[in-house]
């Protein structure tokens, strides 16, 4: 039995999700002479390649050693955001009373039906994702087992011994990337969870060490610190989440202290001991003294290291790096020009949504001889705390680096009424514009539904729309949309100069 199939063994939810994503009375295909494409990996790049090739009439292959659906759909974006809906219900709760609601005293919150129905959810998902579907309804070859390239066009696929060959014109790699494990000492001996077997907990920890303020890290310290668990979360940098802004990532610091998450910045984790069922971490605090705390889990949330061991790259003429992942061009090829590569393997952005759309332009290009480029796209992206936070486009600092000089209109949230009205006013809407212009560049929002007000600003750099034309767009009152819109009108007020106020009021006496 394969280590994923031990994992899911027991649960109903769980083991509906194994025989939709890896049936065991699933057997290989017999192979075509030669495909159009071969696909590895069947997370969201491999998915989307394949199904979008599949559409325009090429025949193609599917290759997966684990389950359809990859880390988005099984331990990644689906369970996360589940976990994270519960919780945030738990701290709603416990806010109800200052909206004028009187609760049950005996009000608990019931952790093992949570991730039961986190489990639920993500089984009712993976019928999206399922063998079926794929095999079935797209028409799509699907090839459980391992795959390992054999020449520059072929590929070999073992499941349990049982060998077949797949013969390619075009190939995409898409094997996506797993959690990296910390050299610190002791940590193997004293056991950890990575995102991989984390939602697999049924009984919450009591105290819980998070090691990583990035996006999984950030989001699970705040979860389970509002199911009842005491959270540390360690962070090596001087603030959480470093690719964001920083006055985004401050608001989120000055949250989590308030909400009694144990936040150790700019630290250093020295060693782990085990001792009993309790674990204690040493460390290095940012001022350079040493100290100590005691859990009973710790979560590695420290970045993602791509999955380029044994897919034979170097029999294919694939060059890649261990830590970097396969070198592609800026058209997704690799160095062996029949083999492209997309998703997290890859690409420095590592999203569900980043992987989707690239796949896209892989399948133009493999397949159509496009000239799609991945530095075309304009990618969004969002951390699911409370509140959330969204970025678009440039930060300053890169647009510094590119000599790009801009007008920032920022306009919190505490002047926004709907903001107010819902007691979420805790947040901001940031926009960058080319100086002297209205022509936006980048945009960062915290706010509640940060991920879904992100959209706009990213549809209105796309359409080359510019603050002064969101001027003129109506937005319905009262809505935290309407943010957007008063950056745009800071901008507007810019027009305003004292010459231009001055020639008004010149009309407006002659016209009196």
């Amino acid at each position: 039995m394969s280590d994923f199939e031990s994992i899911l063994r027991g649960n109903r939810y769980d083991e509906e999700r194994l025989a939709l994503t890896h049936p065991e009375q699933h057997r290989n295909p017999t192979p075509l002479p030669r495909y159009n494409l071969v696909v590895i990996g069947a997370g969201t790049g491999g998915l989307i390649s394949a199904l979008v090739a599949s559409s325009l009439g090429a025949k193609v292959a599917l290759v997966e050693r684990a389950l359809m659906g990859g880390d988005c759909l099984n331990v990644g974006c689906v369970p996360s955001k589940g976990v994270i809906r519960a919780s945030r219900m738990a701290a709603e709760v416990r806010e109800a009373q200052s909206l004028g609601l009187e609760l049950r005293e005996d009000a608990r919150i019931d952790f093992p039906q949570a991730m039961e129905r986190m489990r639920r959810i993500r089984a009712q998902i993976s019928r999206e994702d399922s063998v079926e579907r794929y095999s079935v309804e797209f028409g799509i070859d699907i090839f459980l087992g391992d795959a390992e390239l054999c020449a520059r066009d072929a590929l070999r696929v073992d499941r349990a011994g049982e060998v077949v060959d797949l013969k390619f014109k075009k190939a995409v790699i898409a094997t996506g990337a797993r959690a990296v494990r910390p050299a610190i000492e002791g940590l193997n001996e004293a056991g950890y969870r990575t995102n991989e077997d984390f939602f697999n907990l049924t009984e919450l920890p009591r105290r819980l060490a998070v090691i990583g303020g990035g996006p999984i890290g950030s989001e699970m310290a705040q979860a389970f610190r509002r199911f009842g668990s005491e959270v540390t979360i360690f962070e090596q940098a001087p603030h959480f989440l470093m690719r964001e802004d920083e006055d985004a990532a401050q608001l989120l610091e000055g949250v989590f202290r308030g909400e009694g998450i144990r936040i150790e910045l700019s630290s250093t984790l020295l060693r782990v001991e085990r001792k009993g069922d309790e674990k204690v971490i040493e460390f290095e605090c940012g001022d350079g003294s040493r100290a100590d705390v005691v859990v009973d889990e710790i979560l590695v949330g420290a970045g993602r290291a791509p999955n380029v061991e044994g897919l034979g790259l170097e029999a294919a003429g694939v060059e890649y790096d261990p830590r970097q992942g396969i070198h592609v061009n800026d058209r997704l090829q690799t160095s062996n020009k029949r083999i492209y590569a997309v998703g997290d393997v890859c690409m420095a952005w590592k999203f569900t949504h980043a992987a989707d759309a690239a796949a896209k332009i892989v399948v133009q290009n493999a397949l159509f001889m496009g000239r799609k480029k991945l530095s075309d796209l304009v990618m969004p992206w969002c951390t699911y705390t409370s509140p959330e936070i969204a970025h678009v486009g440039l930060h300053p600092r890169e647009a510094s680096e590119r000599h790009l000089e801009i007008d920032t209109y920022k306009v919190p949230l505490e002047e926004n009424n709907r903001a107010v009205a819902d007691g979420e006013e805790n947040g901001f809407v940031k926009v960058h514009v080319k100086r002297g212009t209205d022509r936006i560049v980048g945009a960062t929002v915290v706010a509640a539904h940060a991920g879904d007000l992100i959209s706009q600003l990213t549809q209105a750099i796309v359409g080359n729309v510019g603050l002064g034309t969101i001027t003129n767009v109506i937005f319905p009152y009262p809505t935290q949309a309407e943010a957007i819109k008063r950056a745009a009108g800071l901008y507007t007020r810019t027009r305003l100069t004292p010459r231009v106020k001055s020639l008004f009021e010149k009309w407006l006496a002659l016209t009196r």
